[in-house]
């Protein structure tokens, strides 16, 4: 019988993180669902996955906590035996004017985004190490290239992770870890939706694709990632973005279209 990779994908109960646990359970991986909110959502998910042939285990921890982090990783071990590849996921934003954001709430983004990236990276590199292999996926944003105005926290924040990615792409490989970042452009999600009435029209007409980009195009990208047809790439930041953030802003250019 041949064993199944094991993946975790943290905030990987609604969203983009959903539709990513989703897709790499039918690519053959058992899944740890990682939730911080809504465990009967996540629940459900695990139960949906498991009646599609993969094992699945939903786990709370609240990633910015270095002890619910420590006791997940526990927990996918005694469940699974090992842990093959990470999917860096969780994240949250506030949507404020600089000078407006107080303390707390830089922090909570800080704290989720990154530090939640860096004490999972951790963990799950110490066991890939053992093994001598393993793959890592982290979410940046469109905001890894250029900042984006009220967001300050998560522009900071998805900076930090594409040089983190980096970081340790360089320190991992030595031991046969992968390290990489997907970035995604503008994506309709529930959230976004909520955010701009026309997300899809507005953010469309300033794409190169003419589109705005879906969940399962960010999911296609890490499950390529992770997969062995990505094994001498590392250190990198895949934009999906439609081509989005790839082109310069000039006076009036239509890039003749």
């Amino acid at each position: 019988m041949t064993t199944r990779p094991t993946v975790l994908v943290s905030g990987a109960n609604s969203g983009i993180g959903k539709i990513i646990v989703s897709r790499l359970a039918r690519a053959g991986y058992d899944v740890a669902i990682n939730y911080k909110v809504d465990p009967v959502a996540a629940d459900n998910l695990a139960s949906e996955l498991k009646n599609q042939g993969a094992r699945a285990v939903a786990i709370y921890a609240d990633v910015a906590n270095s002890n619910d982090v420590d006791a997940m990783f526990e927990e996918i071990l005694s469940s699974f035996g090992r842990l093959d590849a990470l999917v860096n996921n969780a994240g949250v934003q506030v949507w404020k004017p600089l000078l407006e954001v107080p303390e707390s709430e830089w922090d909570v983004v800080i704290d989720t985004n990154l530090k939640g990236c860096f004490f999972c990276t951790q963990r799950a590199a110490r066991h890939m190490k053992e093994r001598r292999s393993g793959a890592i996926v982290n979410i940046g944003s469109g905001c890894n290239k250029v900042p984006f105005p009220n967001l300050s926290a998560y522009t900071a924040s998805k900076g930090g992770i594409e040089m983190f990615t980096k970081s340790a792409a360089l320190e991992l490989g030595p031991f046969g870890i992968r390290v990489n970042c997907v970035a995604p452009g503008a994506i309709e999600t529930e959230r976004t939706k909520a955010e701009l009435a026309d997300f899809a029209k507005s953010w469309a007409s300033l794409t190169p694709l003419r589109r705005i980009g879906t969940s399962d195009d960010v999911a296609s990208a890490v499950e390529f990632l992770l997969s062995d047809g990505a094994s001498f790439i590392s250190g990198q930041t895949l934009g999906v973005d439609g081509g989005l953030f790839a082109q310069p802003r000039w006076p009036d250019a239509d890039y003749g279209i």
